[in-house]
């Protein structure tokens, strides 16, 4: 079954009427938006594959996902870059990504960059 976005969260702007994720709504989306926090693992990936899959512009920006648990995994991997915790986070999120904050400051990803 493929991640969706949770209805109690955007009930009507990546869905259709029967509650599935439409590439066509994300792509109306994206293009204005800068930051996600404090989002759920499934937001994270539904956001991520859906701007990385997005046929809207061929000069898309680069994604970066941030993450410290085993349910990051998915958004960790799909990103163009995944940034994960080093102390807290799992295994699993710490494979999946790219780069890993050794001290868990997200300042960190500024220096990393």
């Amino acid at each position: 079954m493929a991640p969706i976005w949770p209805k109690k969260l955007c009930p009507n702007v990546v869905r259709d009427q029967n509650g599935d994720v439409k590439q066509e709504l994300v792509d109306k989306i994206w293009p204005r938006l800068r930051v996600l926090a404090r989002s759920s693992p499934t937001d994270k990936y539904t956001l991520v594959k859906g701007i990385i899959e997005s046929k809207l512009s061929a000069n898309r920006e680069v994604v970066a996902v941030t993450g410290d648990g085993t349910n990051d995994g998915p958004a960790l991997k799909k990103a163009d870059v995944g940034f994960a915790m080093g102390i807290a986070g799992t295994d699993v999120a710490k494979e999946a990504s790219d780069i890993i904050l050794t001290d868990d400051n997200f300042t960190s990803i500024v220096k990393a960059v």
